[in-house]
């Protein structure tokens, strides 16, 4: 009888140690999987961050944020040029506020009894800005020098503009 309860007791445990065998192989399996799919994920977000990264290198490429010899050249002359991007710009969109059928740095006449306005501005450098304007049907770029005299007056000079041609959509 006592060994009877020993078999049994045996059995039972080599029953026992199978299962768990087989149900940790299971979870090991599982965590494998689970473990390379998120190593193929880092591998991926990790290309794409490489990717964004060399975008933002070549978006920033021409950025007065970013120009070490601009940002050097305001500082030489004492202006901060964080301070003075919003001035300048605030400049430059203000004359869009003008009286007037024309702008008075943007060369074309606007369509449609419209007046062609300044949207958007990017600074290049301490020296140039690009931007671009619209009628609401034609559209163009313009680069635009600027300077700041010794008064600090913020003078604008049209150095190239680009009008797109009309398109019907």
């Amino acid at each position: 009888m006592k060994n009877r309860v020993f078999m049994y007791l045996f059995i039972f445990t080599l029953l026992l140690v199978l299962f768990q065998y087989i149900n940790s192989k299971s979870i090991i399996e599982d965590y494998d999987k689970n473990l390379k799919t998120a190593e193929n994920r880092v591998e991926v977000y990790s290309d794409s961050i490489s990717m964004l990264k060399d975008k933002i290198s070549d978006l920033s490429q021409f950025d007065l944020n970013y120009s070490d010899d601009a940002i050097s050249f305001f500082q030489d002359n004492g202006i901060d040029s964080e301070k003075l991007m919003p001035v300048v710009k605030d400049a430059l969109l203000s004359m869009n506020m003008q009286d007037g059928d024309t702008h008075p740095i943007i060369p074309y006449p606007g369509g449609n009894g419209n007046r062609m306005l300044l949207n958007s501005v990017k600074f290049l450098n301490h020296k140039w800005l690009i931007a671009d304007f619209s009628d609401g049907t034609l559209w163009g770029e313009i680069l635009i020098g600027y300077s700041i005299d010794e008064n600090n007056d913020i003078k604008f000079k049209e150095i190239e503009t680009l009008l797109y041609p009309y398109q019907r959509y």
